[in-house]
């Protein structure tokens, strides 16, 4: 018994052995071919809106009415919210009816007016029975300072009526503003980020309303103070935002800040990303990198087949760990300086699984 159970053990073996040696792990390979090699800087990326605005009433009152729904998109004009006018209504309406009673009761004349052409009329009797002597001359000056004490009365009155009219007229104004700050419009096309308030609320003035963000959106790149010097305006760039890994974007640099944020040390770029604007949702986040430097290259490989300055090469059916010099690193291909050929077959996924001197098997991938 324990002899059969032997040879059938050493069958397994034998049957182990032979498979391992003909059924080979598979590599799957990309050959080393030339090309452009991008020396690239790297940095994180923020997609913000351009900017928000808190919307607030000047003027307390009952909201009437709103048209204020979280996430919908406003035109810029739009009427957001109104604001019950009716007190404002009646107290304009009363204002306006004062107003056309003191211009119908000036339009009626004054009474000083009419005594200052009787006063008039009897000076220039007076001055005529002085000059027959029939008159004293200081009772004649007596009546000369009474005319003009009913001039200055007459100019005072006229600068009055004028002043009331004028008060009435700016009253007017300030009600007519007050009653257009009861109607809250969009000041920009965005979108609704936040309600605080609701028909029949009743807030006070400068109370916040809601909060509009623009639907217009920046990119904000933060790069390292060691490589912030070599960036420049129009260089292109690669984006590639979380939650769609498969997808890069073409960008470019349009704007370099020159300050630093002062808890990370890292300067901040502005870019034009080439991508449908629903990708550029607020609060993405994501990687770029940014070309400043490119040049022609005998040897590029995946960058995904390098581990530190290691790669796996597949020679006549063995792995082989080679030691290479890296040149222009970008986010998906490395030129390689030193320790490939053009043609080389380099391992590109599941390195771990490999040791020097393995048997394997290729399947070359793009």
């Amino acid at each position: 018994m324990n002899k059969r159970w032997l040879i059938a053990a050493a069958a397994v073996v034998v049957v182990g052995l032979i498979l391992f040696a003909v059924v080979k792990p598979t590599a799957r390979v990309a050959a080393v071919v030339p090309g452009v090699a991008l020396k690239v800087v790297t940095g994180s990326v923020t997609v913000q809106a351009e900017f928000a605005m808190e919307l607030k009433s000047e003027i307390s009152g009952r909201i009437m009415k709103s048209e204020l729904d979280m996430g919908g998109k406003i035109p810029a004009g739009t009427v957001l919210a109104q604001i019950d006018p009716g007190d404002l209504q009646l107290t304009m309406e009363q204002t306006e009816n004062d107003y056309e009673a003191a211009k119908k009761r000036i339009a009626v004349g004054s009474a000083i007016k009419l005594d200052l052409e009787t006063a008039r009329e009897s000076l220039d009797n007076y001055e005529r029975l002085t000059k027959t002597g029939q008159y004293p001359p200081a009772e004649l000056e007596k009546q000369r300072r009474l005319v003009k004490q009913i001039e200055q009365s007459l100019a005072r009155e006229e600068v009055a009526n004028k002043q009331l009219l004028d008060n009435y007229e700016n009253t007017i104004k300030v009600q007519h503003r007050q009653l257009d700050k009861m109607t809250i419009t969009a000041p920009f096309e965005g979108i609704v980020s936040a309600v605080f308030a609701r028909p029949g609320d009743l807030i006070g003035s400068n109370s916040p309303i809601a909060t509009l963000i623009s639907t217009s959106r920046t990119v904000e790149a933060k790069i390292s103070q060691e490589d912030f010097a070599v960036i420049k305006l129009g260089q292109k760039a690669t984006v590639r935002f979380l939650g769609r890994d498969f997808e890069t974007y073409q960008a470019e640099v349009v704007q370099i800040l020159p300050t630093a944020d002062p808890e990370t040390q890292r300067y901040l770029v502005h870019l034009d990303v080439k991508c449908p604007a629903d990708v550029l949702v607020p609060g993405l986040t994501g990687e770029v990198n940014i070309i400043v430097g490119e040049r022609k290259s005998q040897t590029l490989i995946p960058r995904r087949a390098l581990f530190g300055n290691n790669v796996y090469v597949v020679e006549d059916g063995h792995v082989r760990l080679r030691k290479v010099e890296p040149g222009y690193v970008s986010m998906n291909i490395v030129e390689i300086t030193k320790g490939l050929a053009p043609g080389d077959l380099v391992v590109v996924e599941e390195l771990d699984k490999f040791r020097d001197g393995d048997r394997v098997r290729t399947e070359l991938v793009k």
